[in-house]
């Protein structure tokens, strides 16, 4: 079964609910493991207020009973504690007729203007809600129990700061192996103590000034298994999936492997990987991924992120019911969520990995997608070549 994931749910409403479908039965699972997840994303130096209301916390609703999954869908629910505070502003019901809050100056940069016009609503927050970031909070729950999935074929996923508000930090050689709990120990998740410093100064001048900071992380996964994804079709290419996935991340407007941009700038003989005895790769310039599919290499994925279009000192927009110019609407929001956007990031790559993993190993038990994934690896190693190193 293919695995698929989705999600429902408005930042103020409710709750979150987060679908996923094509875990194989017999997976050991937690709300532990997956509420661990949901704490490292609130986490991050230039949050806003919101985090200090919120306890996110997930509630099995369907696919698990006695720890383990059932090979069904997997439902999660996670309660908004702010809902309390905007339960006239977004209940269902079509009481009151006027509701508090309501948004008609589009925030340049947001889903606000565009949504408004392709729904039709006059109100912007019918399109703010949904467009928020806070959705985020099921997907990371999604790629929690993905990554469990994952780490029963030797499959670990982390992410850390490469650059915030312009600050670029230096990335230490080798990474710290695991490399969460070493990006974690700062409030930026940057692995530079000196950038650091310098990202949580240009933070606080920002939040001073009303504005806000994007930034780069780099995500890597360890542990892959030569061949996933596949060539022979646009839609099956595994980078291209990686792409699509990170991409969709709210504020997400850049998403490169291995050198990326950066390869376009050399010769050939600086960007290809030599090929040595064992396969093996002299160096990892592709980031882990040749013609669609994995190279066996760490997979290295970086995605840039803008500044939040929410700002204090507004930018300058039009009034939906007027069309006057206007000052652009504030909503309550951060100065900079790159250190959780890591955290996203680590989940989608997790849900397209742990995808690609049940398209190559099937399985409707774990046990069984396990002898597949032994099988497969037998067959690589009997390619190897006659005493090679590997």
């Amino acid at each position: 079964m293919t695995v698929r994931w989705t999600t429902a749910g408005e930042s103020h409403g409710r709750g979150l609910v987060a679908i996923l479908e094509g875990i194989p039965a017999g997976l050991a699972v937690s709300a532990a493991r997956v509420n661990a997840e949901l704490k490292r994303r609130m986490g991050g130096y230039g949050r806003g207020a919101r985090m200090k209301i919120e306890s996110d916390q997930i509630e099995w609703l369907a696919g698990v009973r006695a720890g383990e999954t059932l090979g069904s869908p997997i439902a999660m629910l996670v309660w908004n504690r702010d809902w309390e505070h905007w339960q006239d502003v977004m209940a269902p019901e079509a009481d009151p007729p006027e509701r508090r809050r309501q948004v008609t100056r589009p925030r340049p940069g947001h889903a606000d203007l565009a949504g408004s016009l392709k729904y039709d609503r006059r109100d912007a927050r019918d399109i703010l809600e949904r467009a928020s970031a806070r959705e985020t909070v099921a997907r990371v729950a999604c790629g929690a129990v993905s990554k469990l999935l994952l780490e029963q074929f030797g499959i670990e996923i982390g992410s850390h700061v490469a650059e915030l508000g312009g600050v670029v930090a230096r990335v230490p050689t080798p990474l710290p192996q695991p490399l969460n709990p070493a990006a974690d120990a700062s409030v930026v998740r940057c692995l530079d103590p000196e950038a650091e410093r310098e990202m949580i100064a240009r933070i606080d001048a920002a939040k001073a000034t009303g504005d806000t900071l994007g930034g780069i992380v780099e995500v890597l996964a360890l542990g892959v298994p030569v061949g996933l994804g596949s060539h022979v079709s646009w839609d099956r290419k595994l980078d291209g999936r990686l792409a699509q996935a990170v991409m969709s991340i709210p504020a997400v407007k850049g998403v490169e492997l291995g050198l990326g941009f950066e390869a376009a700038r050399r010769k050939g003989s600086e960007v290809h990987d030599e090929i040595l005895p064992g396969f093996a790769r002299a160096t990892n310039r592709a980031g882990g991924t040749e013609g669609g599919m994995t190279t066996g290499e760490a997979l290295v994925l970086r995605a840039a992120m803008k500044p939040i279009s929410t700002l204090m000192s507004p930018l300058k927009t039009v009034d939906l019911a007027t069309g006057a110019p206007a000052q652009a609407q504030s909503e309550r929001s951060d100065v900079t969520a790159v250190p959780a956007m890591g955290v996203i990031a680590e989940a989608m790559v997790a849900l397209v990995l742990a995808q690609a993993m049940g398209e190559k190993f099937g399985g409707d038990a774990l046990v069984e997608m396990k002898r597949n994934y032994d099988g497969y690896q037998a067959q690589v190693r009997a390619r190897t070549p006659k005493g090679a190193v590997s």
